[in-house]
């Protein structure tokens, strides 16, 4: 027997809201699955049926699959009203064991209109939204435990991260503003916010995972974001006198280390004859700068065993990761002056200049202008020395921000990578 398309879509949109609600109903079963039968408020069972229930009230109130009239949303706020009224005059939470939560009643609710919902909206935002209530109940212990270890400041910083990223980025305008192609306020932007990401991450490792394994976590994934960034983060924490000037030189130098194997793998991707010419060196200076990270931690020794304990005052500084951002733009609008003055003819001059800042995108143009527009070997050379000019940067953040020791082992570091990757081309 043929059965009709539509009558297929409702039974499976019928079927997710009953699966909504026999996930959250089991998270809620398996939580008081000690209590004494007839003791808990809703399980399984109750939350599968209500699931469905919300799923059959919005088929009723938008019937052959025609948005819901005036009629049929005043169906589905009653029936809310009503479920609602029902759960909560049978509810017992507050008479169970002294249990006083109101977890189970808002979940019913949430589990209802998810069943309503995958009727009427989008099956996988249904869907998405009961994993994730189900994940937030299940992991409650872990939650509760989190949020009494957390800090006010810590508190604070996410937030402010949080309005960077949800607030602000959307109503920035997305377009150039200033001379020699200007530069996005929106790129700009987004680099104050992984600079700050950078930051509260490595603030948060070193708490969790100790000062040691901390800055190498932290530096490893911002490597993979943005090894200049994770200079810039250290240089500040090391000005603001938090942290140890060879750890933070090492962690500098594992960043770098991914960065350089970042390189190799987008050129890789893209233009795999360019792989050997641009690999191989870009593979010595990641060893060398990984065998730096490595002897500056082990022979590193923690402030704890001289008493003196790391104080990290400020692991979210709002208005200087702004003026970090600030100066990074500037340095793009100098890259892109250079760029210019160049022109498109002077490959090495054009990728020196965009890797001032932005390694990848250099990558990425050098690449595809080979073999084209480019030799191979004027494409890897042309990528090296933006690879090279994107390193020295990180020397001038580290003398201007950081100073003394910091900027000496990050100097040396960054022109050894140099060096070993020059000698290394040219050998090759």
């Amino acid at each position: 027997m043929h059965v009709a398309p539509a009558f297929e879509e409702l039974l499976s949109r019928i079927a997710l809201a009953f699966g909504i609600g026999l996930l959250i109903g089991l998270e809620r079963g398996w939580n008081t699955r000690e209590m004494q039968p007839g003791s808990r408020v809703a399980g399984i069972r109750t939350f599968g049926i209500s699931g469905l229930l919300g799923g059959l009230v919005a088929a009723l109130a938008a019937p052959a699959g025609a948005p819901p009239g005036v009629g049929g949303a005043l169906l589905i706020g009653l029936a809310f009203a009503v479920y609602a009224a029902v759960f909560v005059v049978f509810s017992r939470d507050a008479n169970t064991a002294g249990n006083h939560s109101a977890t189970s009643a808002i979940a019913a609710l949430l589990t209802f209109m998810l069943g309503a919902y995958a009727v009427l909206g989008d099956p996988a935002i249904a869907a998405a939204a009961a994993v994730g209530a189900a994940g937030v109940l299940a992991f409650r212990e872990g939650i509760h435990r989190w949020v009494a270890h957390i800090s006010r400041r810590e508190l604070e910083s996410g937030l402010a991260l949080l309005a960077m990223s949800f607030i602000a980025l959307p109503i920035i305008p997305n377009r150039a503003v200033g001379p020699f192609g200007g530069v996005n306020l929106r790129e700009v932007w987004i680099i104050a916010i992984v600079l700050a990401a950078l930051s509260f991450a490595g603030y948060v490792a070193v708490r969790y995972f100790g000062e040691r394994r901390g800055e190498l976590i932290s530096a490893t994934v911002g490597g993979l974001v943005s090894s200049t960034a994770v200079t810039i983060a250290n240089a500040r924490r090391i000005a603001t006198g938090e942290g140890s000037p060879s750890l933070l030189a090492a962690a500098t130098a594992l960043a770098m280390a991914v960065s350089f194997v970042r390189v190799i793998a987008i050129t890789g991707a893209l233009k795999p004859a360019l792989l050997i010419p641009v690999g191989l060196p870009l593979l010595v200076s990641s060893a060398v700068a990984a065998a730096f990270a490595w002897l500056r931690t082990k022979r590193y020794v923690p402030s704890s065993s001289a008493g003196v304990p790391v104080e990290f005052r400020n692991p979210f500084g709002f208005w200087s990761v702004i003026a970090m951002a600030a100066l990074m733009g500037l340095l793009i609008l100098v890259g892109r002056y250079i760029s210019g003055h160049f022109g498109s003819s002077a490959t090495i001059g054009s990728a020196a200049a965009m890797g001032l800042m932005d390694v990848d995108a250099m990558t990425v143009s050098m690449a595809r202008l080979a073999p084209d527009s480019l030799s191979s070997q004027a494409a890897s050379w042309a990528i090296l020395v933006g690879v090279a000019s994107n390193t020295v940067v990180k020397v001038l953040i580290a003398s201007v921000i950081g100073r003394g020791r910091f900027a000496l082992y990050v100097a040396g570091i960054c022109f050894s990578c140099i060096v070993a990757a020059a000698l290394t081309a040219m050998l090759a």
